[in-house]
Parts: C-alpha cells; sequence; structure tokens
C-alpha cells in the first residue's frame, strides 16, 4: 500500500509539475519571442500547483518530512516524546479527516452551483473533491502512524 501511495502521488504530482514548467516555457517563450501568451495560463497553473501541493502532502507525512520544532527534544525524556508523537498524529490525523471531510462536500456544493474558472470555465469542484481526498488520505498515513514510534518529522528509520 505504502509503494502504490508513493508511486500515484509521486507520479501525479511529477506530471503536474512537469505541466506547470511546460506551460511556463511555452508562455514565456509565446511573449518574449510572438507577443502572445497563453489565455488562462495564470489559472492552468494554480490548478496545478494544487494538484502539486495536495499529492505531496500524504508523501511528506509518510516520510516524516514535516517543518519541526525540536529544540527542546534533548531536554524531553524518551517516553513524552513517543506520547507527544502519538498525540500529534491524533490529532494531525483527524484535523485532516475532518478537512477532507468539508472540502469534499464543499466541491459538491460548487457542483450543484457550477462553479467555474473566470477565463477557461473549467469546472472547480474536481479539483476541490480531490483536496479532500488528499487530505483524507493525509489523515489516513497520521492514523497509520500512530503506533509506528516514528516521530513527526523524522522518516521511518531515521534517528531522532
Amino acid at each position: 500500500m505504502k509503494t502504490l501511495l508513493e508511486w500515484l502521488c509521486g507520479l501525479l504530482c511529477g506530471v503536474a509539475l512537469f505541466a506547470i514548467m511546460t506551460l511556463t516555457f511555452i508562455d514565456v517563450g509565446g511573449r518574449k519571442f510572438l507577443s502572445q501568451s497563453i489565455t488562462g495560463s495564470l489559472e492552468l497553473t494554480e490548478l496545478l500547483m494544487v494538484v502539486v501541493i495536495f499529492c505531496a502532502l500524504p508523501l511528506v507525512t509518510l516520510r516524516g518530512e514535516h517543518v519541526t520544532f525540536d529544540s527542546l527534544d534533548s531536554f524531553l525524556p524518551e517516553s513524552f516524546k513517543r506520547l507527544q508523537n502519538h498525540l500529534v498524529n491524533i490529532i494531525c490525523g483527524s484535523a485532516m479527516l475532518a478537512l477532507g471531510y468539508l472540502m469534499w462536500h464543499t466541491g459538491l456544493d460548487f457542483e450543484s452551483a457550477g462553479e467555474t474558472t473566470a477565463q477557461l470555465g473549467i469546472m472547480k469542484y474536481p479539483f476541490i473533491q480531490g483536496m479532500g481526498v488528499l487530505c483524507a488520505l493525509c489523515g489516513l498515513v497520521h492514523w497509520s502512524l500512530v503506533g509506528s514510534g516514528t516521530p513527526i518529522g523524522h522518516a521511518a528509520g531515521d534517528t531522532p
């Protein structure tokens, strides 16, 4: 399951990032050499950034690569750090699952209202619901780390 998560999220993230790079290159080249930019390139870039950020979120969580504040860790006993790790994973996992639920329902509202982007008229709801699914997936990853003992901010196998 871990391999599938890494493969799918990594592939989506990489494809979206490559699409942003290509779009930006063509857009800048078109403006520079043809005095013509790509219509809606900003909208497309924004939507692709959503894909990059939210596809990377479960990967960052799985690998323990979140930004952490660990200045006091050397002064804390191991038992407290384990308890803290479990609590943080439970809280973050619950928050991400709740956020995923809310985003899914916001996507349903956007779908029923027919919300689209301003310039290109792309439906917004699939992106919002995708964000919800990826947030929920991130929450599940946090919950799966509760019993693992892997500290937040450290990849499995790293020594804190």
